[in-house]
């Protein structure tokens, strides 16, 4: 029984999780978009870091915490399409980090990223859970 219920708070994490690296993205595209040293730019930086601090970090701790949990009950650890999940896992909590980062330049006023560039890299975390999503339910290998 307990599997089930770590089963569940897992994809309610990913859910989660998942929905703030795709909001994120959206919100520097809108923030670059504002006048630099305006008050919408302002409130575009409060935004950003409500998301991070309320929605993401809460949630890829649980990711991570509750994943674990799962791997340990299935025995995962010895089976290879975990070890390819987790490897995607690993990329995005550093994509996951890269876009904090990108959010504290963003509050500084500096603009490295294009906005179509922004929109780009908005794509990565559905490519991500897309291929996840296929490696779990199937189990290729």
């Amino acid at each position: 029984m307990i599997y089930l219920w770590l089963k569940a708070g897992h994809i309610i994490f990913v859910i989660f999780w998942m929905a703030g690296l795709f909001m994120l993205p959206r919100y520097f595209v809108y923030h670059q978009e504002a006048p630099a040293g305006s008050d919408e730019a302002a409130r575009w930086a409060d935004r950003e870091q409500k998301l991070l601090k309320i929605i993401l970090l809460p949630s890829i701790i649980l990711v991570w915490v509750l994943g674990l949990a799962l791997a340990q009950s299935i025995g995962a650890w010895s089976q290879g399409w975990f070890h390819a999940k987790l490897a995607l896992v690993l990329l995005l909590s550093a994509y996951h980090g890269y876009l904090a980062g990108y959010a504290k330049k963003l509050a500084r006023g500096e603009h490295p990223l294009s906005g179509k560039t922004l929109r780009l890299l908005n794509e990565v975390p559905g490519i991500a859970a897309a291929i996840i999503v296929v490696l779990v339910v199937v189990k290729p290998f």
